[in-house]
């Protein structure tokens, strides 16, 4: 592992701009119409559950990483096999992430711009931010947080003052049963994004001040969740349940709307600034997770002589993953959440916590046995 280490307060940043990253562009359950919203804090209470499980493993392991501890949890071999398995899932899904943001930079700003073009400077950008180190990254999330948190607070107000808001399209509520409500919520808002907390078991062993993890990966989980719920009415509200449903990114038809005083308008392109910002982060949390994770699977001395290899990687997946953005987000909708997240995200951190909670016990009963034979 790199010998790096990060305070409590970056931790957070990281934590704040990860969730909120690419779910407030293609992470509203449009289907459940004005009733939209509703998943979000739903699927914030599951995360909330799954990251205390990710934390209660990082209190027995404190030292390792998810692919150190779950050698040690049920073996090196099948470890290694799991771990392995983790590296290509954070691959694929750093991957997702850099297709998500390239199809949205040539579908709005750079329109004649070839998509594997602008998918290569972003990740060669993350790839020499991880180069010099996850200090550099959390200082980089420390610098632009600031500033993305007053451009999010300035564009909700001048969308309140812009007269956009009527609060009259959230009703009827419940519309829909909640048999679909728990649906969207199990399938799309828990895994995606607040089951991805399940990426920071590889960074936790960076923080200076370990006993702050807990509090610090909840706060943050629960200050993007309360962003993306008001992102969700704000944008029901503003562009009523049709042209939410048929928005593919519906968060930047509501901001392109904003005109106040026919003199401040056009403000959509600070939303993207935000947006790459927020996707930089989000990528380059997934890439590095892959990388240091590689690098300690197969003991390599520097996670940093495979940097490039990783990023060609991520590339190429990024460019083949689907033909065209329609299938990208139908596979990320109906494929992913059943067949990648729920077993990375849920079942397998949820086993290795409960053979690691009898190991530990069955040691300390041991331990004590053999301390009372010996007095």
């Amino acid at each position: 592992m790199e010998k790096a280490k990060i305070s409590a307060k970056q931790l957070f940043v990281i934590v704040v701009l990860f969730e909120m990253g690419t779910a407030i562009l293609v992470g509203f359950p449009t289907q459940l119409k004005q009733d939209a919203w509703i998943p979000i804090p739903l699927g914030m209470a599951g995360g909330v559950l799954l990251c205390l499980v990710y934390h209660r493993l990082f209190t027995f392991y404190p030292d390792l990483p998810l692919t150190g501890y779950v050698q040690k949890i049920v073996g090196k071999w099948v470890g290694k096999v799991i771990a392995f398995l983790y590296i290509i899932y954070y691959t694929y899904l750093a991957s997702r992430i850099l297709r998500d943001f390239g199809e949205l930079l040539t579908s709005t700003i750079y329109t004649q711009t070839p998509l594997f073009f602008l998918m290569t400077i972003l990740i060669l950008t993350s790839s020499y931010a991880i180069h010099k180190g996850f200090e550099v990254i959390a200082r980089v999330g420390e610098l632009f947080f600031a500033v993305i948190y007053f451009m999010a607070i300035v564009g909700f107000f001048l969308i309140i003052f812009s007269g956009l808001i009527h609060m009259e399209n959230l009703k009827p509520m419940f519309e829909n049963d909640w048999k679909a409500i728990l649906k969207a919520t199990l399938t799309q808002t828990l895994t995606f994004p607040f089951g991805e907390m399940v990426v920071f078991t590889m960074l936790l062993p960076y923080v200076n001040k370990p006993e702050k993890t807990r509090y610090v990966g909840i706060f943050g989980m629960v200050l993007s969740g309360v962003n993306f719920t008001i992102a969700a009415i704000v944008n029901i509200a503003t562009l009523g349940t049709d042209l939410f449903m048929r928005s593919p990114y519906p968060l930047l038809s509501t901001v392109s709307k904003i005109q106040l005083a026919n003199f401040i308008e056009r403000l959509d392109v600070l939303f993207m600034l935000y947006l790459m910002i927020a996707g930089f982060i989000k990528v380059t949390v997934f890439y590095y997770a892959a990388v240091i994770g590689a690098a300690d699977v197969f003991k390599l001395k520097s996670y940093r002589q495979i940097c490039f290899p990783f990023a060609i990687l991520i590339l190429l997946t990024a460019v083949i993953i689907a033909p065209n953005y329609t299938e990208h987000i139908q596979e990320g909708l109906k494929v992913v959440p059943i067949y990648l997240h729920w077993p990375f995200q849920i079942l397998i951190p949820c086993t290795l916590l409960l053979i690691a909670v009898i190991r530990n016990r069955f040691t300390a009963k041991k331990k004590s046995s053999t301390e009372e034979y010996s007095q």
